[in-house]
């Protein structure tokens, strides 16, 4: 369904701080300002409906909900929990899923939701760990930037993998470390978007997925283009005059293929 609101309208705070966050800043920058991004955040208290539907397990200050996301509209989250729960075979809350830059923890309150509980995150910016950790749904957080740091070893039934977007990094794509942490058979689920500044990233993602899969590590299972990712913050990043970017949700699962995971 298309969203009820189109065209710009963002407030210039918000504008500003999602164009300093999406624009190719190094690596340090980056986290400082994703660091500066979570101080903003703050909790909101829910009506009662959405708590009981939600669940006992949600307290009435728990759900972490950054008006900044508010205002853009960001549907990614939803969009990603969906996907994989689509996938992912039943039962679902003994499954380990890592949550790779897992941010304030919005795909995790997704993922619970639709019965995923032994929830794992990993996110480079200490700013965002600690609103993570204040929502009291992953079991463990550790500080991790993709493409630096060694992710956790696959424990258990580490059957997901449940990453927001990556940001950029300088040897290789991130996306090429995720074969190794996740067992055969596992899930891994991407988001990305489409608008006109995220080509290029977007571009070298599919390239280095489309890699993978042509090694035989993994399968492609869902690429599905989603018009109304979130609002867009200027007129050139908008989809044909919508007020919106595009995005697109990807779900692989691995094969089980062991000399494929050298590497």
């Amino acid at each position: 369904a298309v969203p009820g609101r189109t065209g710009m309208g963002l407030p210039a705070a918000v504008r500003d701080r999602v164009a300093a966050v999406h624009r190719g800043s190094a690596l340090p920058e980056r986290l400082r300002l994703y660091d500066g991004w979570a101080a903003r955040y703050e909790q909101v208290r829910g009506t009662p409906r959405e708590r009981e539907r939600r669940g006992p397990w949600v307290a009435p200050l728990t759900a972490v909900s950054p008006q900044d996301v508010a205002a853009l509209e960001y549907r990614a989250p939803h969009l990603a929990a969906a996907s994989l729960a689509f996938a992912f075979p039943a039962p679902r809350a003994e499954a380990r899923l890592l949550d790779v830059a897992c941010g304030t923890g919005l795909v995790a309150r997704e993922l619970h939701r639709r019965g995923f509980r032994c929830l794992h995150g990993v996110d480079g910016s200490a700013g965002m760990l600690e609103r993570a950790r204040s929502t009291g749904l992953y079991q463990e957080l550790r500080l991790c930037v993709l493409g630096r740091d060694p992710l956790p070893a696959p424990a258990g039934n580490g059957r997901g993998r449940a990453p927001g977007t990556p940001g950029g990094h300088p040897r290789g794509h991130p996306v090429s470390l995720l074969p190794v942490s996740c067992f055969a058979g596992g899930f891994l689920c991407l988001t990305t978007r489409s608008n006109p500044s995220n080509l290029r990233y977007k571009a070298e993602l599919e390239a280095a997925l489309g890699q993978l899969e042509q090694r035989g590590a993994w399968q492609k299972l869902l690429a599905q283009e989603v018009e109304y990712w979130e609002r867009a913050t200027t007129e050139e990043e908008s989809t044909q005059g919508t007020g919106y970017i595009s995005g697109v949700v990807y779900i692989y699962q691995k094969c089980p293929v062991p000399h494929l995971e050298e590497g």
